[in-house]
C-alpha cells in the first residue's frame, strides 16, 4: 500500500502535532486507510514526541483503531444482552458462513471485516449489526445475508 505522507503530515499538523490529539490523529489516518499502517507509527512518534508504547496502547484499547488492515466495510454484530437473547449468535454464525471469516477477521478481498461489539444502543431493534455507520436491526439469518449482499453489490457497481 502506498502511503500519502503529505496527508499524514497534514493530519498531524491540523492537530498542531499535539500529543493529546493522538487518538484523533490515529482515527483520521484510519478513516483513510481503514487501519493505521505500521510505517506511520515512527512518524507519529517523532512528530508528536511520544513513546511508541503509547501508540500501541491507544491502538489496542480503542476498537475503532486497528494496526491490521481492515475491510472497506466494518460489520459489527451487537452482542449486548438484548441482541444476545434475540439471536446475535445466529447472526454471527450466518455472517461467518457468508463471509468465510471468523469474528475479528477480514475477507481476503479486504471488503469486509467482521467484529463483535458489546452494545450499539438499539436494544429495541435487536438483533442489530452496524456496517460502518449504518445500523440494521430486526435481523435473522437470511435478512443479514441480504444486507451483506447489498453492500457487495454497491462495491461492484
Amino acid at each position: 500500500m502506498d502511503i500519502d505522507w503529505k496527508k499524514i503530515d497534514d493530519i498531524a499538523d491540523a492537530y498542531h502535532n499535539d500529543r493529546e490529539s493522538l487518538l484523533m490523529i490515529m482515527q483520521d489516518i484510519s478513516d483513510i486507510y481503514n487501519y493505521v499502517p505500521p510505517e506511520v507509527i515512527p512518524v507519529l512518534v517523532e512528530k508528536l514526541g511520544i513513546n511508541p508504547s503509547l501508540v500501541y496502547s491507544v491502538a489496542t484499547f480503542y476498537k475503532t483503531i486497528s494496526l491490521e488492515p481492515r475491510g472497506k466495510y466494518i460489520v459489527s454484530v451487537c452482542t449486548g444482552t438484548a441482541c444476545h437473547v434475540r439471536g446475535a449468535e445466529k447472526i454471527m454464525d450466518a455472517l461467518e458462513d457468508r463471509l468465510h471469516v471468523k469474528e475479528s477477521q477480514t475477507t481476503e478481498d479486504r471488503l469486509f471485516t467482521l467484529e463483535a461489539v458489546r452494545c450499539v444502543g438499539c436494544c429495541a431493534s435487536g438483533p442489530v449489526i452496524t456496517v460502518n455507520q449504518n445500523t440494521h436491526g430486526g435481523l435473522n439469518r437470511s435478512s443479514v445475508v441480504k444486507v451483506i449482499d447489498e453492500y457487495e453489490k454497491q462495491h461492484v457497481s
